[in-house]
């Protein structure tokens, strides 16, 4: 199954505007599909293509990047030979794959694309911890691709519908309702994502048996490489990474979704587990959500980073990871999800839907909390904040049964003057009520 995703066009742009001058580095969490995405590009692109991979390195190609970085013209000469490949000047592409694990290679970056002859495309995680890039001098050509987990747009592709999303964007622009039976097919689907997550090895093995348990366990494999990925590479924060990581459903099952060190351990300090919350956002397997405490003033210039929620990359890992070892049919949220019957602390899956696509929007996340104020009238919370054409926009995720929305009420009036749209998602229709907009949840892809 070919899977088709966004960031091809992504690439292809870059392969014309950049006409060698920069190369593409790729990044993302284990599993999300980069590999898979090079590889085909690199296909129908390109005349020729080698990949090295460093994760598999064999000594003679680790040799010419140790010894024969300094002569260009040997260099490739090898690089042709060991992989008996022809390389052609202006038509051929050189993917370094995973990257992180060979960083010398990275810093040859630099003078590759000053050589100009070849294109060059790395993909890795983890690029940035500190014994991936110590030593090395981070080359400025490079131009950084953020690749996420499929979102539902992706999704419904591999499904092989490609006429469903742009009917729900012009929807979304008219905010016009799109009536009852589209609607509900539209979220069965969405349904369908909830569970099965983004990831490329659950989805196709998914939509080629039509079973949730065949998922659940591609999912479980995928859950336990993060979990080697942690103990080999997270080095003195193993520990506490692993703490984070492994608390993540606990707190998100919370009323309070807040992120609790208390639940660790009571002598749990912000200031000790900074590095291991970085880690993790890092490899872009959680989304981290900060506490903006002004709005007025901008998100990131108000935010308080000792307050964040923590959401896990993929809706559907976060799931799996909910129920740990038990069987997937055995699990009261899987019938929750497709029956429309999630209670308050399961609503964490739709919040964290939600996350996961703003994130992959290109938004940075933030949310609003007054929760420590004496008055009780003053005290609120916003599940999101987006900025939106120079202007704030909060954003709610609300069940099918809520009835009211008192916390927003009390925001949109404290901040009028500085809000845009506010918006509530929820699992009906399009609906515009005391000046809110209400979106199905599969709209927030819009946003």
């Amino acid at each position: 199954m070919i899977l088709k995703r966004k960031q091809y066009s992504q690439m292809q742009r870059w392969k014309n505007e950049s006409n060698g001058a920069s190369a593409l580095l790729v990044c993302g969490a284990r599993r999300v599909g980069k590999s898979y995405l090079c590889s085909y590009f690199g296909k129908n692109e390109y005349k020729s293509m080698i990949t090295v991979d460093f994760a598999n390195i064999q000594k003679e190609v680790r040799d010419a990047f140790e010894y024969d970085a300094a002569d260009l013209d040997v260099f490739f000469s090898k690089l042709s030979a060991y992989y008996r490949v022809q390389l052609h000047k202006r038509q051929s592409l050189i993917i370094l794959d995973e990257v992180q694990l060979f960083p010398k290679a990275r810093q040859m970056i630099k003078y590759l694309v000053a050589d100009g002859r070849y294109d060059y495309i790395e993909t890795g995680s983890l690029l940035s911890i500190k014994q991936n890039v110590q030593d090395i001098l981070l080359p400025s050509e490079e131009e950084e691709l953020e690749m996420f987990p499929m979102d539902f747009e992706e999704f419904l592709w591999a499904m092989g519908d490609e006429m469903t999303t742009p009917y729900l964007r012009e929807s979304f622009v008219k905010r016009q309702p799109l009536g009852q039976a589209l609607h509900r097919r539209v979220m069965n689907d969405f349904r369908q994502y909830l569970l099965v997550g983004g990831m490329p090895q659950a989805v196709v093995v998914y939509l080629e048996s039509k079973d949730f348990g065949v998922a659940d366990r591609a999912k479980k494999r995928i859950l336990s490489l993060y979990r080697n990925d942690i103990a080999k590479y997270a080095g003195v924060n193993k520990s506490k990474v692993t703490s984070i990581f492994d608390s993540l459903p606990g707190q998100l099952s919370k009323k309070e979704k807040k992120y609790k060190l208390s639940s660790i351990s009571k002598d749990a300090r912000t200031r000790d587990y900074e590095d291991a919350f970085m880690w993790l956002d890092d490899g872009m397997i959680a989304n981290p959500c900060y506490n903006a405490t002004d709005p007025t003033v901008g998100l990131a210039l108000s935010s308080d980073y000792s307050r964040r929620k923590l959401y896990m990359c993929d809706t559907g890992l976060l799931v799996t990871h909910t129920f740990g070892d038990n069987r997937y049919s055995d699990n009261e949220l899987y019938r929750a999800i497709l029956l429309d019957k999630l209670n308050v602390n399961e609503g964490m899956i739709m919040e964290n839907a939600v996350a996961q696509m703003l994130r992959a929007n290109g938004h940075r996340l933030f949310y609003y909390s007054r929760g420590d104020s004496d008055k009780r009238q003053d005290m609120m919370e916003i599940d999101f904040l987006i900025a939106v054409r120079n202007r704030i926009s909060p954003v709610e995720v609300k069940s099918s049964a809520y009835r009211a929305h008192s916390s927003l009420d009390k925001f949109m009036s404290r901040f009028a003057k500085t809000i845009g749209e506010a918006f509530i998602l929820y699992t009906k229709d399009v609906m515009i009520k005391d000046a809110v907009t209400h979106l199905p949840l599969y709209m927030a892809m819009f946003l």
